[in-house]
């Protein structure tokens, strides 16, 4: 027997590994698999709520009936409808004016919360409190605030002598309005202050040393240091702010219900009032489906404007 044939009879043969065995030595299959119950959760509770949103609004579904496809029958008939385009007004007015002053005074605010100053730990716990209040007490508090015969605000311009009678913060159309934005800033502003504060905690104090030597003034100094290492931050967190700001719910519900005269109705309560209270879910779906284009539009402005950032590989913009 040749050498090769003894080797060969000796060594045993190779056996093949199991799926399991590539399994645990594949990282990458490893953390697919730690993914799975994420992404299932995601499907149920995410994907097929929005496939089935945007299936009943091509049908003539009601509560109580499946109802049948009826193409976009329910879409022309909320083109021609001037309630849904006021509504449409309301909504836009109300996530422009709010996002735009809660990142102003949030960036205010943690720009001063990001100085030395005595109490800065409880000064924050306390910034947060508008934040972590559940929104439905804080709806009701405002509604005792803008009360039209109790007033606080009302009582106290009253004995200031700038007013003669109550103001109608909440029976006036445009009172109404900014009485809301009012609401939702001061909810909102903890979200934004604090998250900025984080991102201001990572740029580098050797980075403002530098430009204090150089005579760079404060606000230079905002413009050319904290301002372009906010960015990213000030991307993602406008982001959500302006997503929770145009889907809001609660706050204007439990405030007006819409009212007066459908003037605080946004796009997320008039889609419950026709789908639930009034029983037509095919209508109230596709007025859901229809903030989608706005809602995709704002994440594409911040993405492609984190993209255009190209500082933020190493290069000049």
């Amino acid at each position: 027997m040749s050498d090769d044939a003894m080797v060969a009879r000796i060594k045993p043969a190779r056996r093949e590994t199991t799926s399991w065995e590539r399994l645990k030595a594949n990282r990458n299959w490893l953390g697919f698999w730690f993914m799975v119950p994420a992404m299932a959760f995601l499907i149920l509770f995410l994907a097929y709520p929005l496939i089935l949103g945007v299936w009943l609004s091509f049908t003539d579904a009601r509560i109580g009936r499946p109802g049948v496809f009826v193409g976009i029958e329910n879409y022309e008939w909320l083109a021609g409808d001037t309630n849904f385009w006021l509504v449409v007004f309301n909504t836009l007015f109300y996530t422009l004016v709010a996002s735009v002053v809660k990142f102003a005074v949030g960036l205010y605010l943690a720009l001063l919360l990001n100085e030395r100053m005595p109490f800065k730990a409880m000064i924050r716990a306390v910034v947060l409190i508008p934040f972590i209040v559940p929104t439905v007490l804080s709806a009701i508090a405002f509604w005792w605030i803008y009360d039209s015969q109790f007033s606080i605000v009302s009582w106290s311009l009253r004995n200031l002598g700038l007013i003669e009678g109550n103001i109608n913060f909440l029976g006036d159309t445009w009172n109404a309005r900014w009485s809301v934005i009012f609401a939702n800033v001061w909810r909102g502003i903890p979200f934004i202050a604090i998250t900025l504060l984080a991102g201001l905690q990572t740029v580098s104090p050797s980075l403002y040393e530098a430009a204090t030597i150089d005579g760079a003034n404060s606000w230079q100094r905002f413009r050319y240091i904290t301002y372009p290492l906010l960015t990213p931050i000030i991307a993602v967190v406008m982001t959500f702010s302006v997503l929770f700001t145009f889907t809001d719910f609660q706050l204007i519900w439990v405030l007006t219900r819409g009212g007066p005269v459908n003037a605080t109705h946004l796009m997320a309560t008039l889609s419950y009032q026709r789908a639930i209270l009034g029983g037509n879910l095919g209508e109230g779906a596709a007025i859901s489906t229809a903030m989608i284009p706005f809602l995709f539009a704002a994440i594409m402005i911040s993405w492609f404007g984190l993209q255009r950032r190209k500082w933020q590989q190493g290069e000049d913009n």
